[in-house]
């Protein structure tokens, strides 16, 4: 398959890492906001949750068209239209007047937000060699990463600053800036790129999914997102309650998982070395279960940064390695095999927080995180016996 870009496809990998940037801090930007959603609003955290779950709905139905999109009329031209229109979609959101209308504008928002990351990935599945692969895609979601990490942070500090519907206006901003970016850098590789295989996403994700190692990805996808984020996204109500924190000091806090990934970034090539796939997998759920655990059970929030910090390394320790299975597994149909993997974390993340939603009521946050914390460490030690089930 040819790379999708006239440009040197390192120059291609840093604007999509781009673009997943502004993704990232899109996807992120809710979580420490959410207390104050529910208050505008007049709802329960848990109704207002919708929002972030609304997001990872948007993003689960659409990759699952644009990987199919990305291999037929080529990577860099879906994710440029993508990103205007999440712009277009992000400026709604600050119209938004209650808890139904925001989260519709962020469905919008996610389905066009998801093309950078899915399809950043399959692109360098055609363009880097196998051996360069892992280290590739580790340092080009280190863009995502930063995004994240950026993502409470600026939610919590336009919140306590201009309010929340300036974060959002601001995000559309970014997006239409980085759409007219890559158009200009890329648009000239556009024709070359295009298939002139017949469009049939429903055609080839049923393919796929005659695959038993496709069919295990798409589980291991659910699985890790709905347990690690469906803690996680309720850290920042958790902070709020227990220790009555500003909206830019839970910003900060949260922030620390998108540090942790970026360590994890910048040791990848060291660690893959010395830790290998079964034992990254593996360290990575244990140290989760224990830092989720600890984060709802230190005495004072200054402690919970390094928490955080610790659970973004966590969870990329298993992430990563499962994100280099999915560029391998389908080698035929690469944009859609990512993307139907890229879908099914989505849809696990959503899953996880309507689930934990609904157990905070009556197990509370400290019991409803650590116990998710502790399916996501036993995933990391399924996983390092059964990695065997993710080859093609």
């Amino acid at each position: 398959m040819r790379p999708s870009a006239a440009a040197h496809p390192r120059e291609a990998i840093l604007l999509l890492a781009l673009a997943s940037f502004n993704a990232g801090i899109s996807l992120r930007c809710v979580e420490a906001m959410l207390p104050k959603l529910a208050a505008d609003f007049g709802a329960s955290v848990p109704a207002a949750a919708s929002i972030i779950t609304s997001f990872a709905l948007g993003y689960t139905g659409a990759v699952l068209l644009q990987g199919p999109l990305g291999d037929r009329f080529g990577k860099l031209r879906v994710v440029t239209i993508a990103m205007a229109l999440a712009g277009l979609a992000s400026l709604g959101c600050a119209a938004g007047w209650s808890v139904a209308s925001l989260a519709a504008m962020r469905l919008l928002t996610g389905v066009f937000a998801s093309a950078a990351m899915a399809l950043g990935m399959a692109y360098i599945g055609d363009v880097v060699p196998l051996g360069q692969r892992q280290v590739t895609i580790a340092r080009f979601v280190a863009g995502s990463l930063f995004g994240q990490t950026l993502g409470p942070l600026y939610g919590g500090v336009f919140t306590d600053w201009a309010g929340w519907r300036a974060s959002f206006l601001g995000l559309g901003a970014v997006f239409l800036t980085v759409s007219a970016i890559l158009l200009v850098r890329t648009h000239r590789g556009w024709a070359a790129a295009a298939s002139s295989t017949r469009f049939a996403p429903f055609a080839v994700h049923g393919s796929l999914l005659g695959r038993p190692a496709v069919r295990w990805l798409a589980a291991v996808g659910i699985a890790e997102t709905f347990f690690f984020f469906g803690a996680y996204s309720f850290l920042g109500a958790y902070f709020k309650a227990e220790f009555a924190l500003s909206f830019t000091a839970i910003g900060l806090i949260l922030a620390g998982y998108g540090l942790g990934g970026l360590a994890y970034s910048w040791t990848v090539s060291w660690l893959v070395r010395r830790l290998g796939e079964r034992r990254l997998v593996a360290a990575g759920g244990v140290l989760a279960g224990l830092l989720f655990l600890a984060v709802v059970l230190v005495p004072h929030w200054g402690y919970a940064i390094a928490c955080t910090a610790g659970l973004g390394v966590a969870f990329y320790l298993l992430h990563n390695t499962v994100q280099l299975k999915a560029t391998e597994v389908a080698p035929d149909a690469r944009g859609a095999a990512v993307a139907m993997y890229a879908a099914s974390w989505a849809l696990g993340q959503a899953l996880g927080v309507a689930a934990v939603g609904l157990a905070v009521p009556w197990a509370g946050y400290r019991v409803a995180i650590a116990a998710f914390g502790l399916g996501f460490c036993l995933l990391g030690l399924w996983l390092r016996g059964n990695l065997a089930r993710l080859r093609p």
